[in-house]
């Protein structure tokens, strides 16, 4: 057939447009600016004035339509509509949207029928004359009889009943929509009634056919407000978590009860910021110990509440792979990970390249980053006869995971390795995530540069956008401290710390503007704050922070400490025959230093050989030696806390004559070592304790292994983990160190380098031994925080400190590490001054010229200025403890999970909504969840185990364990399986299903309500906090749109008291033994209309607020970049001289035009689209009651 919705849509505007003339001047006396302009999308208003348009006849659908719905609620009781026309305005809007740029083609009959369907009724409401009704009535029917003609091969139609339906009492009309209750995915519209006994049959047009249904089998699509289900309490409460768990919202924390873990308040801080963002990325930079792989995990399960995450890649360092940590780690969460070695990766990428998939059995998988060499990356050449093998980086198209973990992401620091690039490479191609590091900043600012880069490359798009963006911190930083030190003039301080970061470029364009800038100012501008007010301030600041939505840093100081460190300086002085080879090797630096004087490779060379000397003098020869012979490997050096490039032949060429004289001293030095000595008795006085367990940490493998065969010679039970340490070797001395002492293969002692032990956990263990000292403090906070971390038993923690005075490592020790406090307590300093403090100290470590006294000058100096800053924040951060006797930090995350938390997800909910779930599909004569401690037992039939496959074939199918072992259960033969709803039986009962908001089951529960059909309760409840009476109430759910989507249940009662605690009453209420208030709903829900429009509307233009907010912090990121991308377009197009280099730069110059449009179009586009809609999904009458002494 041949017909044309959009002649019918034009027709519809003609009249929509004479409605709204009639009906707006009647309700606003300016009405063109306040209810036309004022809502029009910025676009809608560009036309307009550039038209000079004056009038709704002028205007087309879309805007008629969004006047019309921004209006709805003046409109609606100007005129008495009810509820449900307000549908087809929102239905309206997708039929435009659908039919705006196409035809009829590709469309199915049944939805283009329904489109035809909800235009009748829409042009019913706009009282629309009975031709343009009647032309629409005919173009259905035309369209029902030539497709049934059609389907039926020129059948003969059978004919409906002359008869009116609606007198002859027929449940359906035809031309009504409706849907099978069996599965209400399926509409159709109504042919024709076949009446009969003892049900009615209808004809109903579904899948581009004619079926015949009892009326049993059908339910109206539009439900009247009368056709209501009333449910008793616990049904009702079931619905609401059914709500929940169908429709996720951003907001809702659905992790807080789904993992195996102990909960951790300050663990779900990350997961709460990355589920809030505007993009599923994060980097979480939390201090050593803090648990980082746990808050992966949860927010793993926060993304598989929202959508099906098929695909995880987890990158790690190879130790972590070795000791199956994250393999380990992740079973908390009832996931099933893959190590991928060498071989199975290169088998991974030629299934890529050959099936463009990713293989099945592949998709949760953990690669180490010494897999990453350029033959992976880049593939084989095409030398001799064999066929180039294609690499990482040339599959096209690249693998797509839904998840990508990085963890001690720090490893991607330098933008020139393999490392970096197949990282950068997975993430580019990933739909969400995650970083983990607790040193995103190892030296410099750069470091935190190339990871945001990597993970938001739309926001940190260059160097430039990040400098721009990095510009108000430190000005934030420092009003941050001023709010928290309260000394007597802190709110002026903060003030002024405040207007110097909006004076910033990047200040003045995002911070002026933002309105809680505005709010801070006029607090802090009143005088007389309270504590209240002062906790808001900080919050409120630190929010302002320009990477507050891609950073999360908990630092170990907000969270409080796991245990007491308890250091101890142990120092050994050299004997005269050390004394006089130290010296030696100062001379020969000096001579050296003054001959190669810019030559800083030497420089770099000769700060790593004295501090071996420092370490342990009986390693330098062996050292020295490998230098010569050219066998450090980069392992080595890195483990030695160099971030330069291992020295190469000409460097060590300038120097292997001074360099062999050293060794010839060494060799021949007294074998009587006083430090070894100290250590020996270190280790018996530990092995006189419970916990006769200690861990050895050197910067060096030559100081290590002359430990390892000197304590191996005394008779000590040690072993020795460092970056090349085997796999296989690895595990085994993990293994054994942590047997108890009675063992006999077991280990006291386990020596280790930095890389050797990076992300492992040693809570068994309470003591450190540091043989030397990194010079940067956040390598000695990692060291120290394998031990001091979540699950430490111990109360104290030893740090015994070896130190040979009369070194630079002595000096450093003592003027720069004791001072910034590393030993005694988590470092609570920013890594931007810890980075320039390392810099610093290196810089006067390797001035060779310097003598002692004014070496350890300089460092004073450095100590009074820098480290004094450190200080001063730690003695604040104690005032503030005295000042208010709690953290604020830790009260800040418990009130974040408090707000985020949801009853309807809770243990007692989820087992409601799984109890009723069964009953209604298995029968009610038994229960099916036995046990009163949280240990339970499912028992089920084979019919019910039967019943409950069916749903669960009907769900969207999933790779994760709880999927397949839930499966398995129900097709197999054992009626029992151990379940718990609760986390801490989950935790020590590994071998029972846990129940929570993902598991199949829940989810089985909750597709089973029709979540589209409105229900209606009567409850009461006891409370002594809110007046006593009959209120009613509805609940409304919110969908946001925008840059940022969520959606949230909103419940209205008919008094405001009333509704601040709604959600609370509703919680604790039972079954009225008044009324059923099915009888006189819709004038009720009407009233309650009323107060919902104020509290939607509140909350409308707050999120266009926040939307505009966002909208403009990425525009000035965007206008940052392509400014500096322009100008250096344009100087090289300046420059260049040959005609065809001329004319690919002012290609590029068009290129970068066309897509910086292309970004300011899209941020457009979502700022058009911000805006809440709302839907009401329950209705109720709630009777409050005073009760006993007890109001909560």
């Amino acid at each position: 057939m041949e017909f044309n919705l959009n002649t019918l849509l034009q027709k519809v505007t003609v009249s929509l447009a004479a409605f709204l003339e009639k009906v707006l001047p009647t309700i606003l006396e300016d009405w063109w600016k306040q209810a036309v302009l004022y809502h029009l999308s910025i676009q809608q208003q560009s036309r307009i004035k550039q038209r000079n348009i004056n009038s709704l006849t002028a205007l087309d659908l879309a805007a008629l339509l969004r006047v019309i719905d921004q209006n709805w609620f003046q409109i609606s009781n100007k005129l008495n509509l009810t509820s449900e026309t307000r549908h087809f305005v929102k239905e309206m809007l997708t039929i435009r949207n659908r039919w705006a740029h196409t035809g009829t083609e590709g469309f199915p009959v049944d939805d283009i029928y329904r489109d035809l369907d909800t235009l009748q009724r829409f042009a019913a409401t706009i009282n629309a004359d009975e031709h343009l009704l009647q032309e629409i009535r005919t173009t259905k029917t035309t369209l029902l009889t030539d497709k049934i003609h059609s389907s039926n091969q020129g059948k003969p139609i059978e004919q409906k009943p002359a008869q009116d339906t609606k007198e002859l009492g027929f449940e359906f009309e035809p031309g009504m929509i409706v849907s099978l209750k069996s599965n209400p995915t399926i509409k159709g519209a109504v042919i024709s009634v076949l009446p009969g006994k003892p049900e009615n049959r209808f004809k109903v047009f579904v899948t581009s056919e004619v079926q015949t249904y009892f009326a049993s089998q059908l339910q109206a699509e539009d439900l009247r407000d009368d056709d209501a289900e009333s449910l008793p309490c616990e049904q009702f409460h079931a619905y609401l978590s059914a709500l929940q768990i169908r429709y996720p919202a951003l907001s809702t924390l659905y992790s807080l009860n789904a993992a195996r873990v102990d909960f951790i308040p300050y663990q779900f801080r990350p997961v709460l910021r990355f589920i809030r963002s505007d993009r599923p990325r994060l980097l979480i930079a939390d201090g050593v110990g803090v648990g980082k792989t746990i808050e992966a995990g949860l927010i793993l399960r926060e993304l598989q509440a929202r959508r099906d995450i098929r695909s995880i890649l987890i990158i790690c360092p190879r130790p972590l792979v070795t000791e199956r940590k994250w393999q380990n780690e992740m079973k908390r969460f009832d996931e099933r990970f893959t190590h991928l070695d060498g071989g199975t990766l290169r088998h991974c990428i030629n299934e890529m390249d050959l099936e463009g998939v990713w293989p099945e059995q592949y998709q949760r998988v953990i690669i180490p980053y010494s897999l990453f060499d350029e033959i992976l990356l880049n593939g084989t050449g095409t030398g001799g006869k064999r066929k180039r093998k294609k690499g990482l980086l040339d599959l096209d198209p690249p693998p797509r995971f839904d998840l990508v973990i990085v963890d001690e992401a720090h490893h991607i620091r330098n933008q020139d390795t393999f490392r970096h690039k197949a990282v950068r490479f997975f993430c580019d191609n990933a739909e969400a995530v995650v970083f983990l590091t607790a040193t995103p900043i190892q030296l410099r600012s750069y470091d935190l540069f190339v990871l945001l880069n990597t993970l938001r490359p739309d926001l940190i798009i260059d160097q430039e956008s990040f400098e721009h963006m990095a510009e108000p911190n430190p000005f934030i930083n420092q009003a941050v401290s001023r709010s928290r030190a309260q000394e007597p003039e802190w709110p002026a301080q903060t003030l002024e710390a405040l207007d110097q970061a909006a004076a910033t470029a990047w200040g003045q364009a995002i911070l002026r503007h933002n309105p809680d800038f505005v709010r801070i100012r006029s607090i802090l501008g009143k005088g007389n704050i309270t504590n209240e007010e002062r906790v808001q301030v900080i919050t409120a600041i630190e929010a302002m922070h320009t990477f507050a939505g891609i950073i999360n840093r908990t630092r170990r100081r907000d969270i409080g400490d796991f245990t007491i460190r308890k250091p101890e300086t142990v120092i050994v002085a050299f004997t005269p025959a050390q004394q006089h080879l130290h010296d030696e090797l100062l001379r020969v630096q000096a001579e050296i230093f003054s001959r190669l004087h810019g030559d800083i490779n030497v420089k770099f060379m000769m700060t790593t050989i004295s501090r071996q000397a420092a370490s342990c003098l009986y390693g330098l020869a062996p050292f020295l030696e490998d230098i010569l012979n050219r066998h450090l490997d980069e392992l080595s050096w890195e483990e030695a806390d160099n971030t330069e490039p291992v020295p190469q032949g000409d460097t060590i060429n300038s120097i292997q004559a001074q360099i062999q004289t050293i060794i010839e001293s060494a060799r021949f030095l007294d074998p009587h070592d006083p430090k070894l000595e100290a250590l020996r008795n270190i280790i018996r006085d530990k092995q006189s304790l419970n916990n006769n367990k200690a861990m050895l940490f050197s910067s060096f493998r030559h100081t290590l292994n002359y430990l390892y065969k000197s304590l191996r010679e005394d008779g000590f039970r040690v072993g020795m983990i460092h970056g090349g340490t085997a796999d296989e070797e690895r595990v085994n001395l993990r293994r054994r160190f942590e047997k108890p002492r009675e063992e006999l293969d077991g280990l006291d002692l386990l020596l280790f380098s930095e890389i050797g032990c990076e992300g492992l956990d040693y809570q068994f263990c309470d003591c450190i031994v540091n043989y030397d000292l990194p010079w940067n403090p956040m390598r000695v906070e990692q060291r120290i925080g394998l031990i001091d971390r979540v699950g430490q038993k111990s109360e104290s923690i030893a740090i015994v400190n070896l130190i040979t005075p009369g070194t630079v490592d002595a000096d450093i020790y003592e003027r720069c590490l004791v001072r910034i406090g590393v030993f005694n307590n988590a470092l609570g300093g920013s890594e931007e001054i810890l980075g320039e403090i390392t810099r610093e100290i290196r810089s006067i470590a390797e001035q060779f010229a310097l003598n002692d006294e004014e070496r350890g000058l300089k460092l004073q100096q450095l100590a009074d200025n820098k480290i004094r800053l450190i200080q001063e924040q730690e003695e604040l951060e104690q005032r503030q403890l005295e000042l208010f006797g709690i953290r604020l930090p830790e009260n800040q995350m418990k009130k974040e999970i408090e707000d985020a938390s949801s009853f309807w997800l809770s243990p007692v909910s989820i087992h409601r909504l799984v109890t009723l779930y069964l009953q209604r599909t298995c029968g009610k004569e038994q229960d099916f969840i036995l046990g009163e401690k949280p240990l339970k037992t499912l028992r089920l039939s084979q019919d019910a185990r039967n019943s409950l496959l069916h749903d669960f074939q009907r769900l969207t199918r999933q790779t994760t364990t709880a999927y397949r072992e839930w499966e398995n259960w129900l097709k197999g033969g054992n009626p029992h399986l151990l379940v718990t709803f609760e986390a801490d039986c989950a935790t020590h009962h590994s071998e029972a299903a846990f129940i929570m908001p993902l598991h199949p089951l829940v989810k089985q529960a909750a597709m089973s309500f029709d979540t589209r059909q409105r229900v209606i309760t009567t409850l009461s409840v006891q409370d002594n906090e809110v007046p006593a009476g009959r209120y009613e109430f509805a609940i409304y759910q919110w969908r946001f749109h925008g840059i940022r989507e969520d959606l949230i249940l909103r419940p209205i009662a008919s008094s405001e008291v009333v509704t601040a605690h709604l959600g609370r009453l509703l919680e604790k209420a039972v079954d009225a033994t008044t009324e059923n208030p099915g009888g006189s709903v819709s004038p009720v829900w009407d009233e309650l209309d009323a107060q919902h429009y104020k509290l939607w509307s509140e909350a409308r233009v707050k999120h266009r607020q926040r939307t505009q907010e966002l909208a403009a912090y990425r525009s000035e990121s965007l206008s940052t970049s392509h400014r500096a991308r322009i100008a250096l377009l344009d100087e090289q197009l300046k420059q260049a001289s040959n005609e065809k280099i001329q004319k690919m730069r002012q290609s590029q110059i068009t290129t970068a035009e066309a897509d910086y449009a292309r970004h300011i179009h899209d941020l457009d586009i979502a700022l058009e689209r911000a805006d809440v809609i709302a839907e009401p999904v329950a209705y109720g009458i709630l009777y409050i009651e005073k009760g006993g002494n007890d109001g909560k």
